[in-house]
């Protein structure tokens, strides 16, 4: 469900847009965007959120939406069955790698589209940038790069089919992007295009950050900044959880 102020800053911007349109080509932008919200909020209890993308583009044309989570190191791992179990054999790393990826388009955008261009703006999860190792066999890059792919779609991180953009007239336009449960903290971009004639006419870049806050915010830094003392603390609250769990099953018994 859209949020009546995410609806209230649509209009907003709506208005302002039809008010560029009737100033003149000269004066208007060729493309505008916006978020409901900038910052996504982690807390205690979080399930999920979604967010409004709305905007205006002043000529005819699609609209193509990018979402790149922060950019991190993934290794993939391939198991094989030796003697009956199941083990981890060959692995490949790819640095660089989005930690989230999500794309939406409207109906036909990428028709005409030449592939390079496509790749260079990492439209559709196949063209997503990711390095290899240096020197890797080509076969066994695609195979471990489809896994990969395969296994964020799986865990909800990478979009599998690409999200619907509505079109309010001819010049206005919104769509919704959703971050689950456990989308990663950082600093994401989100680029939207416009395209016309096979070609890519405008874009614009939105910052959107997703951060923990409230009390689990300070324990995830605490364990990141002193691994060892959390570590030394998470022991100590077993032990005393323990102890007091015994104590309880002694006094009831």
């Amino acid at each position: 469900m859209i949020s009546a102020p995410c609806l209230s800053r649509f209009v907003l911007l709506s208005a302002i847009a039809l008010a560029l349109a009737v100033a003149g080509k000269a004066r208007a932008e060729p493309l505008i965007a916006d978020l409901s919200d900038h910052l996504v909020a982690i807390t205690t209890g979080f399930t999920g959120t979604e967010l409004l993308l709305f905007g205006s583009i002043e000529e005819d044309g699609d609209v193509i939406v990018v979402v790149h989570g922060p950019p991190t190191d993934v290794t993939v791992r391939r198991k094989e069955r030796v003697a009956g179990i199941w083990m981890n054999r060959d692995s490949m790393t790819f640095e660089e790698t989005p930690s989230f990826y999500y794309v939406a388009m409207t109906q036909g955008a990428t028709e005409g589209l030449p592939m390079p261009v496509l790749h260079r703006h990492q439209i559709g999860a196949q063209n997503v940038r990711m390095i290899p190792p240096e020197g890797a066999d080509p076969a066994e890059v695609e195979n471990f790069r489809t896994s990969l792919i395969r296994n964020q779609q799986a865990h909800g991180l990478y979009s599998t089919v690409p999200g619907t953009i509505q079109k309010r007239g001819q010049r206005l336009f919104r769509t919704s992007v959703h971050f689950p449960a456990n989308v990663p903290i950082g600093t994401y971009v989100i680029e939207t295009l416009l395209a016309r004639n096979g070609e890519i006419q405008s874009g614009q870049t939105t910052p959107l950050f997703v951060s923990k806050v409230g009390a689990g915010a300070q324990i995830f830094r605490i364990a990141n900044a002193y691994p060892a003392l959390h570590g030394i603390l998470a022991i100590v609250v077993a032990m005393a959880a323990g102890f007091a769990a015994n104590w309880v099953f002694r006094k009831l018994g």
